[in-house]
Formats: structure tokens, sequence, C-alpha cells
């Protein structure tokens, strides 16, 4: 049997990942305008393009390339933000994965900072790895988004380089053109590394907000 990618709903203290939906789409709209001054290579829908958004992630998904979630608060109970699953790479059997990516993720203003997105990372990094069994995950993001690559240099990924003229770029004004992508990645091999450096790093979050 070929595999299927389906990311299921995962809960965590902070956050909790659920497929996306059209419901979604009035938090989403709200979260999106909060304050978006930090997503300048991010791809983030103003309010009036969230149904739009949907639709073209639920699009992929519907191809087999991706596994859109939003990013619920847990003590407010709204979506905040986005992330994803996508290009899984099966093994030739096609039964299992070899590897996948984490993209697509964004963040309400009010929840940068707060522990959200490590989180996050760790619950779809675990999923990953201990119940698809991947060898392999990766992260890119744009090579000049300093920011963006230091949050995943911090939740354990290995900076691999830079592939120039990778994708097209999100960054403001520059419809048409291509980016270049700085790809990071964890093995299985790191992944029990990982895990313990996240579970602390997320105890020790939870213990100051306590």
């Amino acid at each position: 049997m070929s595999f299927t990618l389906v990311g299921p709903a995962l809960e965590g203290t902070l956050v909790r990942l659920e497929p996306l939906d059209h419901r979604h789409a009035g938090d989403l709209a709200a979260a999106a305008e909060e304050d978006r001054s930090s997503y300048g290579f991010t791809w983030v829908p103003e309010a009036a393009e969230v149904e739009r958004y949907i639709d073209a992630q639920l699009t992929r998904a519907a191809a087999g390339k991706l596994a859109p979630y939003v990013q619920v608060e847990q003590a407010s109970g709204r979506a905040v933000g986005g992330t994803a699953y996508w290009d899984p790479r099966p093994w030739p059997t096609g039964d299992s994965l070899s590897a996948i990516e984490v993209g697509f993720t964004w963040l309400a203003a009010s929840a940068q900072g707060t522990g959200m997105n490590t989180e996050a990372k760790y619950l779809l990094f675990r999923h990953a790895f201990e119940n698809w069994g991947v060898s392999r995950l990766d992260l890119k993001t744009d090579a000049r988004n300093k920011r963006s690559r230091a949050a995943i240099e911090s939740v354990g990924a290995r900076f691999e380089g830079v592939l120039r003229n990778w994708s097209p770029s999100w960054a403001p004004g520059e419809d048409g053109r291509l980016r270049d992508s700085a790809i990071f990645s964890i093995t299985a091999s790191e992944w029990p590394d990982c895990r313990t450096r996240l579970e602390e790093r997320i105890a020790r979050g939870l213990g100051r907000s306590n």
C-alpha cells in the first residue's frame, strides 16, 4: 500500500496543530493583520486573501504534496498561524517515507516569542521521525532571512548550504524572481539528541510562564 500524506492533529501544552480548514479563516485573517513587519520573506496572506490561501493549501493537500496545519493557541483556542509538512519523498517501494520537509510556517505577531514555534516544531519532528520513520527532515528559508535562519538553527537543525535560484521569492516586489534558499536538516541519528534539547527548552519555557 502506498504512503498517503495525511497530517493528524498534534497536541502540545502551548499549541495544538489542527489540519487546516475553512472554519479557521476568521482567526487566520485576524492573526495575519496584527503586525506584518516580520513577514518580509514569508508567504502570509492578508486578511482578504485568507480564503484563497486556504484553497491553495488544500489543493496541494489533495495532490498529496502537503499536509497543512493551523497553529491553535491552547490558552485562547484561537488559530494564530500556519505550518505544514510538505515535499514527501517516499522510498522506492512507495509504502513509507524516506524524508519530508516542514515549512509554510508563520505566526501572528502576538504569538511570536511565546514558545509556540518551538513546541510546534517539536510535535512535527517527533511525529515524522517516530510515527512515519523518516530518515531525514528538511527545513528551508530565504537565504536573506536571518531571523528565520536563527529560529531554524535554534530547534536543532543543521545548516547544509544555500541552494541558488531555488524557488519563487515571496519577498514584496519580487514577483517572478527566484530566491536563494538556505537549507537545513535533521537526520534520524540526530533526532534523539535534538528531541532531548527541545524537551528541555520547552520545559524551561513553561517553567518561566508559571
